[in-house]
């Protein structure tokens, strides 16, 4: 082999998936080959993931409230790492680098135990549970955040961001739209513990916000399937123009024509958020792990470019008040949106390649 190989281990989701093909995008455009590890879900996510080969490894996460489960998953993991060992053996790596979830750990235990360099990147505020495994035994951890909980002593840690999706980049040029007209409150939101925000926010909009901002107002809302019905004839109770779908391919776009969003506070969401330099009101997913979403959101809280509204408190009048004092003040709109820009890297996955071509070397 003429050219340097990184393989990367992650899996799962979008949230582990997004990130690492960004780099993998990057490594590729300096020269290296570039090999992914995940098991078939990852796979799924990453079918059109930028790598030279894909392998296919068993991977479990284990669950310590059904004990009996634990030793399954442990020979799931163990025949993950034989694999990914003897992937390694044909063709060595100059690197691992593991972007978290438990696909990622036969990639991390197989280049550790072969002494190949390892780089981790922790999208969370919070250090998730494969990743702190191996965060003493990588030259360093990247994080998306300047906060990074449950680092364990003596990790090196470096704070680069997240690497975003090209399309989000390309889209982040355009300038906040103009707030003497229409008003678009773009609604996201994932689809775990989605339904309360298909329950709260369309009762805030219609029955809690001002009525001549309402007025003024065009929502774009993600919305389960089962509740679509139920929350357009809200909307169209109350005069409100809305268009509701229950999945965005077009972020980028919905983005960029957004005078606020309203979110969860997912690493890559938020992370999209701070490129695009766009004001919001964040809703931490309640059952997280760590609690890791009202971490990742505290960045923009305190920069001012974002409110935080835990589950508990998301009462549609609460979230209609805030909506009419955000909505009716555009300086301060404007004001959200800056600071949201100045919290984003647009350049996290150079920074990433960087550090690992450093490493590597």
């Amino acid at each position: 082999m003429t050219k340097p190989l990184v393989v990367i281990g992650a899996g799962g989701t979008g949230g582990h998936m997004f990130p690492a093909a960004a780099f993998a995008e990057e490594m590729a455009s300096r020269g290296w080959f570039v090999g992914l590890i995940s098991d078939d879900r990852g796979l799924r996510y990453g079918k059109d993931f930028p790598a030279d080969w894909k392998l296919e490894v068993k991977a479990a996460s284990p669950n310590l409230r059904k004990p009996w489960t634990l030793p399954a998953t442990f020979l799931k993991l163990r025949a993950g790492v034989g694999t990914a060992k003897q992937k390694f053996k044909a063709q060595r790596p100059a690197l691992v680098a593991g972007f978290g979830g438990y696909p990622a750990y036969p990639a991390l235990s197989a280049g550790n135990a072969m002494g190949i360099p390892l780089l981790i990147h922790e999208q969370n505020a919070v250090l998730g549970r494969v990743n702190r495994q191996f965060a003493n035994r990588a030259a360093v951890v990247a994080s998306g955040f300047e906060r990074l909980d449950r680092l364990p002593n003596g990790a090196k840690h470096a704070p680069l961001g997240n690497p975003v999706r090209a399309p989000i980049i390309e889209a982040s040029s355009a300038s906040y739209p103009p707030t003497d007209g229409d008003l678009t409150v773009f609604i996201t939101g994932g689809s775990q513990g989605a339904r309360i925000l298909g329950e709260a926010i369309p009762l805030a909009i219609a029955n809690h916000l001002a009525p001549p901002i309402r007025a003024r107002v065009k929502v774009v809302q993600q919305v389960r399937e089962e509740q679509l019905g139920e929350v357009r004839a809200l909307y169209d109770k109350a005069m409100v123009r809305a268009e509701l779908r229950p999945f965005f391919d077009d972020m980028p776009e919905q983005l960029s024509k957004a005078h606020l969003v309203i979110a969860r506070s997912g690493a890559g969401t938020v992370s999209e958020i701070a490129v695009m330099g766009r004001p919001s009101i964040l809703v931490p997913l309640k059952i997280a792990m760590d609690d890791h979403q009202n971490a990742n959101a505290e960045g923009l809280a305190e920069a001012g470019a974002a409110d935080v509204m835990l589950e508990d408190n998301l009462y549609p009048n609460l979230l209609g008040e805030l909506l009419s004092v955000r909505l009716g003040d555009g300086d301060d709109l404007r004001a959200r949106a800056a600071a949201a820009k100045a919290q984003g890297n647009v350049n996290a996955a150079k920074d990433l390649a960087d550090l690992a071509e450093g490493i590597s070397g």
